[in-house]
């Protein structure tokens, strides 16, 4: 489902806009997960507008060696790394030369997991309707292996929930998901962020604290 919205005053905002975008059946208790950072303010609204539990799925770049900001790859929880292929090829990259990469980002993905959880099992979305939501998709990979994640604990119905993305990332993760909702797909893309008024850097207090006001 595509829809077309020029932009957004705020990560709030957008998540207001996106709840009310997605089909939703009140009688399934469906699951909304997001990604953090960014994805959690998305994802309180929608999750408030659906009625719905809210919990996140910590996800990680995998950077390029020297380009850190080039995501070659991602890894979700503890499930296996996915890698952008035609990426690697490019830049002449075998997982094998990212292995300490990898290891670094499921260290990164443990502490945070300890942190935004806080004890609490991760959740269980067998045989329900999750919805993934993130504040938006550039390269789309790290969504991708959050879905991949999910996936492999059989939900009834998965969905990915993004107010903006680009058209390849789109394309490239229309596999994973059972329904997309992207409330803007511009012809023009450059990163996430030139689509939000308000676009700070979130920090892990932000996280727990809108967690912990979701009610």
């Amino acid at each position: 489902m595509v829809h077309h919205i020029s932009g957004f005053v705020s990560r709030t905002h957008a998540g207001e806009l996106l709840a009310g975008a997605i089909s939703h059946d009140k009688s399934d208790k469906s699951l909304v997960l997001a990604l953090p950072r960014g994805g959690v303010p998305v994802a309180v609204p929608v999750a408030e507008r659906l009625g719905a539990d809210l919990d996140i799925v910590v996800a990680r770049k995998i950077g390029a060696p020297g380009r850190e900001e080039l995501g070659v790859g991602a890894i979700a929880e503890d499930g296996p790394p996915v890698f952008d292929e035609d990426t690697l090829v490019h830049f002449g990259l075998t997982p094998d030369d990212l292995a300490g990469t990898v290891a670094r980002e499921r260290e990164e993905i443990a502490r945070r997991v300890r942190r935004y959880r806080a004890g609490r099992p991760a959740p269980d979305a067998t045989g329900r309707t999750v919805i993934l939501v993130d504040d938006g998709l550039a390269t789309g990979v790290t969504a991708r292996a959050a879905l991949r994640w999910l996936r492999g604990q059989h939900p009834a119905r998965l969905v990915l929930a993004v107010p903006v993305c680009s058209w390849p990332a789109r394309d490239a993760i229309a596999g994973d998901a059972d329904e997309i909702v992207c409330l803007s797909t511009p012809p023009s893309f450059r990163a996430v962020g030139e689509w939000y008024e308000d676009f700070r850097q979130l920090s892990d207090h932000d996280v727990e604290l809108a967690m912990k006001n979701y009610v």
